[in-house]
């Protein structure tokens, strides 16, 4: 199976695999209001985070999806939740998505050491080409840590996805090719200077 459970972990955060054994640590951080604001899943209550990780196992089934909980080494505590998803494996091409995190984790560093993880991970081990990452056009704050890491916007579909609250929103489009992280590290750290 190509969506094989895996354990991704440096120095400050353990992405381990999201199960129905497991996602319940995840309950006190799912029902902070409006964790997900910009995002079209239900996690609030405990039936709706079951739910949203019974659709991730779902989609792993189908190869399409390998969904992680997130530990925070540093404090000894679960944080939140992510996934590689959209897998394409003949294009090789695949988002990095589906992340939220308790608000005490914002700004820690937490969320860039994660994304380093997985995007070494999927350009090392699963030999994607491309990651790609779909964002509120409104999320200024996913936007510019994405861009950190030396994304490039590639466009905006307009009017795209119904929200929870019925609001309908643009979704900017960013990728990263694999030439342009190498080893961990941008190739050319001028593409950072470009967004």
């Amino acid at each position: 199976m190509k969506t094989k459970a895996i354990t991704l972990e440096n120095d400050v955060v353990k992405l381990t695999p999201l199960s129905l054994e497991n996602f319940e640590y995840l309950c006190p951080i799912a029902e902070q209001p409006k964790l997900v604001q910009y995002s079209p899943s239900a996690i609030e209550t405990p039936v709706d985070l079951e739910n949203y990780v019974k659709i991730a196992l779902k989609q792993q089934e189908a190869e399409t999806s390998i969904p992680f909980i997130i530990y925070d080494k540093r404090i000894s505590s679960y944080a939140g939740s992510t996934r590689f998803m959209n897998i394409n494996w003949k294009n090789k091409i695949l988002e990095i998505g589906a992340t939220w995190i308790g608000r005490e984790f914002h700004g820690s560093g937490l969320n860039t050491q994660m994304k380093a993880l997985m995007l070494q991970y999927a350009f090392t081990e699963l030999q994607m080409e491309k990651v790609e990452f779909r964002i509120d056009e409104r999320n200024t704050a996913s936007r510019k840590a994405v861009e950190k890491l030396g994304c490039v916007l590639e466009g905006v579909l307009r009017k795209n996805v119904y929200l929870l609250d019925g609001f309908k929103r643009n979704t900017c489009c960013y990728g990263l090719l694999k030439e342009e992280w190498i080893d961990g590290n941008l190739k050319n750290s001028t593409l950072k200077n470009k967004i």
